[in-house]
C-alpha cells in the first residue's frame, strides 16, 4: 500500500505534489519522494521518513517545473532501504521517472528476464525498479526514431500487461513529453484522475483517492478503468486507451474495509457510506447472536472503524461513546514493520477514558482484526479501566490468508485468525465474546453504495487470488523470504553473481 500523485500543470508543480502526499499519507510512513520535470531534465529528492519530516524549504526550491510526480512508501516488497524510496529513474530511452501503488507477483521472474534477455540491471530487491525497467524497454520496443507519441505509449503499456502480474497503479513521468499513468487489468489498487481549468489552459491530476484531488481544488473527473493508460502531455492534452485483452474490475475490498480515507470515493463508491453500511449489517448479526441487555454501550476503536460504530449503534438502539483518545502524533500500528513496535505503539497510540468503561458491558468495534496484537491490548485496557465485560465486533471477516497485493499481511503465521476457530479468536485476544462480519456482509455494503461494483479482490479474506497465479508454493516461499530476510539476501547475491557468470560465458 504506497500513495501515489502525478501532476501536469502550467506554473511550478512542487508544492502542489507536496500537498497531495500530505493528503495521502495515510496510504505509507516510510519514505517520502517527489521527482520533477523542466524540459529534458528531472529532479529529485526522496528519503525516509514522513512527508513533513523529508521535505524543507531548501529541498522544494530544488524541485522545479510544471509536472512531476511523488509517492509516499508503505513498503511490502524489497525493504525499508531509502535506495528503495520512490520514484525511480530510467535514463534510457527519453528518460523516465515511476512510482508505483501495489505488488508485483512475478517480479523475481522479470529481474532474471531484464537480465538475461533485456539487458536491463535492477539494482535493488524493490518490485517497482522492475516495473519501470519493463516499461522502458516495452517504450524502447514500440518507438521508432527520436520522438514518441501516445500510440508508441499505449502499445508499450500492452505488451507490459502481458508480461506483468499482480497489483499495480502507476504514474511515471516521459522527460519533456507528458504524464503516462495506467492500471493493472483487475483494478485492484485506486487511481483517478482530477481537472483544473487554469488561466493558461487545463491541468491534470492523477492520485491514488480522490481526496487528494479536491483537497488541491482540482475537480474530479473519473477513475482510471482497469487495464487503462492515460497520457497527458506537456500542454495539457488528455489521451487514453484500453490496453488490456480481458480487463475486469476487482478493486480491493481492504481499501474500503481500512486503507483508504472516509472522504475518498473509489471507483463509484464512498469509502464513508460503505462504512456506514458494514455498521449496518454488522448490527444485524449481532443482533442474531448476542442476547438483548447484553450490551451497554458501543465504542468505535479510532479512527477507520467509527463510521461503522455509529451505524451499529443507532441500528441497534445503543448508546455510542468514544472510550479511546487517539494521540495523532502516533503512526497506524497496521503499517509499521515488526511485531514488537507495533504492540509497543498501541498504548502510546491509544489512551482509555476511564469513566466511560467502568462497570459497563462494552461492545468495541474495530474495522479490522490482522495479527491480534491491537485488539489483545485494547481488550486488557478496556478491562483496566473498569469494563465489567469486552465484546469485540470486526467490521471485516476474519483475516486468514496473506495478500500479495501489495498489503503487509504476507504470512499466515502472522495472522491470527489463520487456522483457528472464532472461539479461538475470541480466547487469543481475551474477549468475553467475539462477532465477525460476513465475506457476503461486507461485498454486499460495498455494493450497496455503488451497484456496478460486484466482483473483488478479497483474498485475506477467502484465500481466492484474482491473478491465477498465486499457488501454495509461492506463498511457502514467500512466507521463507519474511522469516529469513538475510539469507534471502545472500540467495539473491547469489543469483545475481550466476547470471553475470552466464553473460560472461
Amino acid at each position: 500500500m504506497c500513495g501515489i500523485v502525478g501532476v501536469v500543470s502550467h506554473s511550478p508543480v512542487n508544492q502542489l505534489i507536496y500537498d497531495a502526499l500530505l493528503l495521502l499519507q495515510h496510504r505509507g510512513q516510510d519514505a517520502a519522494g517527489i521527482a520533477t520535470n523542466h524540459g529534458n531534465t528531472f529532479s529529485m529528492y526522496k528519503a525516509n521518513g514522513l512527508v513533513r519530516d523529508v521535505f524543507r524549504t531548501r529541498n522544494m526550491r530544488s524541485l522545479p517545473g510544471n509536472a512531476g510526480i511523488g509517492q509516499v512508501r508503505y513498503p511490502t516488497a524489497g525493504s525499508s532501504s531509502e535506495e528503495e524510496a520512490q520514484p525511480f529513474y530510467v535514463n534510457a530511452p527519453f528518460g523516465i521517472i515511476l512510482a508505483h501503488n501495489g505488488n508485483l507477483t512475478n517480479w523475481e521472474q522479470l529481474k532474471i528476464e531484464l537480465f538475461k534477455n533485456d539487458r536491463r540491471h535492477i539494482n535493488t530487491a524493490s518490485d517497482s525498479e522492475v516495473l519501470l525497467n519493463v516499461l522502458a524497454h516495452e517504450i524502447q520496443l514500440a518507438t521508432t526514431g527520436y520522438s514518441l507519441d501516445p500510440s508508441a505509449l499505449f502499445k508499450a503499456v500492452s505488451a507490459l500487461h502481458r508480461r506483468v502480474r499482480g497489483s499495480y497503479a502507476v504514474v511515471s513521468q516521459i522527460a519533456g513529453y507528458g504524464l503516462l499513468a495506467f492500471r493493472d487489468p483487475f483494478g485492484i489498487r485506486p487511481l483517478c484522475i482530477g481537472f483544473n481549468e487554469g488561466e493558461a489552459g487545463p491541468e491534470y491530476i492523477v492520485a491514488s483517492e480522490s481526496v487528494a484531488l479536491e483537497g488541491l481544488g482540482f475537480r474530479f473527473l473519473r477513475d482510471v478503468m482497469p487495464g487503462e493508460a492515460i497520457f497527458i502531455d506537456m500542454d495539457g492534452n488528455l489521451y487514453n486507451q484500453q490496453c488490456a485483452d480481458n480487463p475486469v474490475l476487482n478493486p480491493c475490498a481492504f481499501e474500503f474495509v481500512y486503507l483508504a480515507r472516509p472522504d475518498s470515493v473509489i471507483d463509484g463508491a464512498s469509502v464513508y457510506h460503505s462504512r456506514l453500511k458494514m455498521g449496518e449489517y454488522l448490527a444485524e448479526k449481532i443482533h442474531r447472536e448476542i442476547s438483548s441487555g447484553a450490551i451497554d454501550v458501543v465504542m468505535p476503536i479510532p479512527d477507520s472503524s467509527r463510521p461503522a460504530a455509529m451505524e451499529l449503534a443507532h441500528k441497534l438502539n445503543l448508546n455510542y461513546r468514544e472510550g479511546f483518545i487517539k494521540n495523532r502524533y502516533i503512526g497506524r500500528t497496521f503499517i509499521m514493520p515488526g511485531q514488537a513496535l507495533r504492540k509497543k505503539s498501541v498504548r502510546q497510540k491509544l489512551n482509555a477514558i476511564g469513566s466511560e468503561f467502568k462497570d459497563k458491558s462494552v461492545l468495541l468495534v474495530d474495522d479490522s482484526i490482522v495479527r491480534g496484537t491491537t485488539s489483545r491490548e485494547i481488550v486488557q485496557m478496556a478491562r483496566e479501566s473498569g469494563a465489567k465485560r469486552v465484546i469485540f465486533a470486526s467490521a471485516a471477516p476474519p483475516v486468514q490468508f496473506p495478500n500479495v497485493y501489495g498489503i503487509d499481511m504476507p504470512t499466515r503465521d502472522e495472522l491470527i485468525a489463520h487456522g483457528r476457530s472464532q472461539e479461538e479468536v475470541c480466547r487469543e485476544i481475551t474477549a468475553d465474546a467475539l462477532v465477525y462480519q460476513d465475506l457476503d456482509a461486507l461485498k454486499r455494503a460495498i455494493s450497496d453504495v455503488n451497484p456496478a461494483l460486484r466482483n473483488f479482490e478479497a483474498s485475506c479474506f477467502d484465500g481466492n487470488y484474482i491473478t491465477g497465479d498465486i499457488s501454495r508454493d509461492y506463498l511457502d516461499r514467500l512466507e521463507y523470504a519474511r522469516n529469513h530476510p538475510k539469507q534471502q539476501i545472500e540467495e539473491g547475491t547469489k543469483t545475481q553473481l550466476n547470471l553475470n557468470l552466464a553473460r560472461v560465458d
